[in-house]
């Protein structure tokens, strides 16, 4: 891959790399490519990621879910440039965070991505309203227009009648909502959140991801959640799984969320809880991830042989037992 060693700011201030010198996919936000994360101390090393393969495309609203240790957190830092990959190739909006210079980096963390974290104790500050505490990440980058964007980002997020209340006056739910917006203060391409509804209930939960999805269908951001919750998928139109430092599966909806929204509508509020549909990934190197409990059903354990063959339109896989018992 060629990488221009200087990258340039667009009229918009963000950092990008001219696409001509990148191979990679221009409608993907995000290129993982054989991703690896290793982490080393002075007498162990931690594989956290080992070949992660994943695209995700510009606008999309997705949620990666794993167990804890899978790499899901590894991920969502090195995207937000927290962390260096290892080896790999990770391409976020036209820049390659392999080589991408340290100067460059502090322009990228500040332009490309904004951070919502399950404890929002790290983006607010108490003593300030709603509003002032949107507002101060544009004074301090010297925005012009501040005060009418935190209004229209907080009115966004459904909070538009309590921006002059200060936090203490504000519940749980209501200080998360105001995280999501200062995270959007700096217009970034990607909005990451990290347990975003770790903390409360299944109420505030559901206010919380209804905020993310409209400032995804009003700016256009890409939101990318992560968590270790599988029940997040109705929130989302994609949910990919990571286990061992891989993409193992994707869950993709099978139909659209705003064709949803009106069969609801028609259906007088009753939900159909099949939403989506699970896919097995092959990565670039032609390797199947085969669930467990696939494998279990069919009584074959990690690293056994099994037999697979071409029927048709179709690829059966069995266990050798199962061969000779026939």
């Amino acid at each position: 891959m060629k990488l221009k060693e200087k990258f340039f700011n667009n009229t918009n201030g963000v950092l990008q790399a001219d696409p001509e010198e990148l191979e990679f996919d221009p409608t993907n936000v995000i290129t993982c490519e054989n991703l690896v994360k290793i982490y080393k101390t002075k007498d162990t090393e931690v594989v956290a990621l080992q070949g992660l393969d994943l695209d995700i495309k510009y606008g999309e609203m997705m949620a990666i879910i794993g167990n804890s240790g899978s790499g899901k957190s590894t991920l969502l830092n090195m995207i937000g440039g927290l962390d260096r990959p290892s080896a790999g190739k990770l391409i976020v909006n036209g820049i390659d965070l392999l080589r991408i210079k340290h100067s460059d980096l502090t322009v990228y963390k500040k332009s490309t991505v904004g951070f919502v974290w399950q404890n929002n104790a790290r983006n607010l500050i108490p003593y300030l309203s709603a509003r002032q505490n949107v507002e101060l990440p544009m004074v301090i980058a010297q925005k012009s227009g501040y005060r009418k964007r935190a209004a229209d980002l907080l009115k966004l997020v459904g909070l538009d009648e309590r921006m002059n209340n200060r936090l203490r006056e504000l519940s749980g739910g209501e200080q998360q909502r105001v995280a999501i917006a200062i995270a959007m203060a700096n217009e970034p391409q990607i909005l990451l959140a990290d347990e975003p509804t770790g903390a409360v209930d299944t109420t505030t939960a559901t206010q919380i991801f209804k905020a993310l999805r409209r400032l995804n269908k009003e700016t256009g951001v890409t939101v990318i959640i992560v968590t270790h919750d599988r029940g997040v998928a109705k929130n989302v139109d994609r949910v990919v799984a990571i286990s061992d430092g891989k993409t193992s599966s994707e869950f993709v909806r099978k139909k659209s969320y705003s064709e949803e929204l009106n069969e609801l509508d028609r259906m007088s509020g009753v939900e159909d809880s099949d939403t989506h549909e699970e896919m097995v990934l092959i990565d670039r190197h032609g390797r199947l991830k085969i669930p467990e409990d696939y494998l279990k059903d069919i009584g074959v354990d990690r690293n056994s042989r099994i037999k697979m063959e071409l029927e048709g339109d179709k690829i059966v896989i069995y266990s050798q037992e199962e061969e000779d018992s026939q």
